[in-house]
């Protein structure tokens, strides 16, 4: 009888260490089982706020600066002008320089701007403009110069004569080397600059053979807009 009751007593103890290994097994099936939920549940949400395809943030494109041009440049047709009214930007405009010469902004109809600086027709421009506004600030700016007044014309006996775009502190040697250099017929020491200023025509000579053959800087003049370099033919 006593043993009965031992074996009794060690099946009982089995049974219960069993049960409470499976149910410790049972605890970490489901401690694991939720512990993985848990990280899958955060990938899911990090994979739906992710739009599929995106592409990285867009880079600012850079905004090419517009181009410069002496304060002393001269207003032509065909240039295209940016008009800015400080504290009045309903009056700002960008136009071109029309064939007659004139523009029209805002309140400002038929205004003369060729053969104006970009500041002598900023002054009459707040001049009209404060009858309608107080105190108006205006500022031109040539963003794109086009008119002969922005070009440097090279004729005579050059390589390739033609008209090239004025640039600032562009001078006598960069307009040469633009045509290629001289002719072989070309006088070069007699060539000479055609400019025109308030109206009235200058010459200037320069000796473009002493600059080019014999290095001779000081006859490097610097050019304006507008400019006419001569060069003529040598006389047999």
């Amino acid at each position: 009888m006593a043993r009965v009751r031992n074996w009794a007593g060690r099946l009982l103890i089995s049974a219960t260490m069993l049960a409470g290994q499976k149910s410790l097994k049972i605890r970490m099936l489901f401690l694991i089982a939720i512990t993985g939920a848990g990280f899958a549940s955060q990938a899911f949400a990090q994979a739906a706020t992710a739009t599929p395809g995106a592409a990285p943030p867009a880079v600012p494109a850079v905004v090419p600066a517009p181009p410069v041009v002496p304060p002393d440049y001269i207003i032509g047709p065909g240039d295209t002008l940016q008009i800015f009214v400080w504290r009045n930007p309903e009056l700002a405009a960008t136009i071109p320089v029309r064939p007659d010469g004139k523009i029209s902004t805002p309140l400002v109809e038929d205004m003369v701007a060729v053969g104006k600086n970009p500041s002598a027709l900023a002054r009459d421009i707040e001049k009209v403009l404060g009858e309608y506004v107080r105190s108006p600030q205006v500022n031109v700016i040539v963003t794109q110069p086009a008119s002969v007044f922005s070009q440097v014309k090279i004729i005579g006996q050059v390589q390739r004569p033609q008209a090239i775009a004025y640039r600032e502190g562009m001078t006598v040697l960069d307009a040469v080397l633009a045509v290629g250099g001289l002719a072989p017929f070309a006088a070069g020491n007699r060539a000479r600059i055609m400019r025109t200023q308030n109206g009235h025509q200058t010459e200037i000579k320069i000796k473009l053979g002493a600059l080019v053959n014999d290095g001779d800087m000081k006859q490097n003049v610097a050019l304006k807009p507008g400019d006419v370099l001569v060069v003529p033919e040598t006389r047999f």
